[in-house]
């Protein structure tokens, strides 16, 4: 997809499309751990650093908020069996710009699988995406979510799995000419691993689908399957040509994302965080509910206002607008973390 189109897609088109990346995408593996304490976090790297942060004042109160609950007789102390942290994926650990990176995928299976559906010829919204005439396909909401359910659904998990791998390897973003996965912020990789370096452990909550995030997220982030929190969908046990399977349907099961974000978090992790990060008015009310209550705490917001490196918007913003969440963290004292002010560089040097 072309940057220039970007600005063709409406809040409401957009906001159709993110909820067709939740509804129509599977969550193979999801599991739930309802009131289970997360077991003791340990030291991976106990000279880990901010290295990629400037020495600013965002910096020195994430380094403080740190010092203040890992040091034992403080007023803070914080046990490291509650010391959880929760990241929203989308333009918080990487990239989301000019679409989430998962509905572009989405999208790119309904290309790849229209030579065993002739019928499409004639559809309007499937002419509409191949001619990339976004303005259109904006006019064809329910004729492309109709697409993208028979492209996206009837594999097993084990099949979409290999599916999204070999996607992320040979896909590249628009505007970067990169892999989707080399767009991880450095800076946000220093941090989960100073985190969990002080015996934090780190989490996902994400709108975005688990089995998406999972196919990758280990080797990226270092946090393995079982601390991605998402959006999932019901699969179902069958057995094929004598093998048991999970098939995905297009089930909608829970909805990570807004509100649905604390409840996620409840329901898989049983702890109250004491650090959350977001970049959006769609993590307003997981920063709402680490931040409440009694107990150190640490609320943080990613502003994107770095259109040289990366991308600059907020408040007008299609994908990933940040105004009420933005308003609160004014109110309420949050951390605002500027990208083109507090960090040194964004995303990782190419690998040769």
């Amino acid at each position: 997809m072309q940057l220039r189109h970007q600005t063709v897609w409406s809040s409401r088109a957009l906001r159709a499309m993110r909820a067709a990346l939740i509804v129509l995408s599977l969550a193979g593996c999801a599991a739930s751990h309802n009131g289970m304490a997360p077991a003791q976090p340990t030291a991976t790297n106990p000279s880990a650093t901010l290295a990629s942060w400037r020495d600013t004042p965002t910096k020195r109160a994430i380094e403080s908020f740190v010092a203040d609950v890992t040091r034992e007789g403080s007023p803070s102390f914080v046990p490291p069996a509650q010391r959880i942290a929760v990241f929203d994926n989308d333009g918080t650990l990487w990239s989301e710009q000019p679409l989430y990176f998962q509905f572009v995928f989405m999208l790119d299976q309904v290309k790849a699988v229209a030579p065993q559906h002739p019928e499409w010829k004639n559809n309007p919204a499937f002419k509409a995406l191949i001619a990339k005439d976004y303005g259109a396909l904006a006019n064809q909401q329910k004729a492309l979510l109709q697409l993208v359910a028979v492209a996206n659904s009837g594999m097993t998990v084990d099949e979409y799995d290999r599916t999204i791998g070999a996607w992320l390897a040979s896909a590249r973003h628009p505007k970067f000419g990169r892999p989707y996965t080399d767009l991880v912020y450095q800076p946000q990789l220093e941090l989960l691993d100073y985190l969990r370096a002080n015996g934090f452990k780190t989490f996902i909550v994400s709108g975005g689908t688990i089995e998406f995030m999972r196919a990758w997220a280990a080797k990226a982030y270092g946090i393995p399957p079982e601390q991605v929190i998402g959006s999932s969908q019901v699969v179902r046990y069958e057995v094929r040509n004598g093998q048991p399977v999970l098939v995905r349907e297009p089930k909608l099961e829970f909805v990570d994302d807004g509100a649905g974000k604390p409840v996620g978090i409840y329901r898989s992790i049983g702890h109250k965080p004491i650090l959350a990060f977001g970049n959006s008015d769609g993590d307003l009310q997981m920063l709402q509910y680490t931040a409440a209550g009694p107990g150190p705490h640490l609320a943080l917001l990613l502003h994107h206002d770095d259109a040289a490196r990366e991308f600059a918007y907020d408040r007008a913003s299609k994908v990933g607008k940040l105004d009420k969440a933005w308003d609160e963290a004014v109110t309420d004292g949050w951390t605002v973390v500027s990208m083109k002010n507090d960090w040194q560089t964004v995303f990782p040097a190419p690998q040769q």
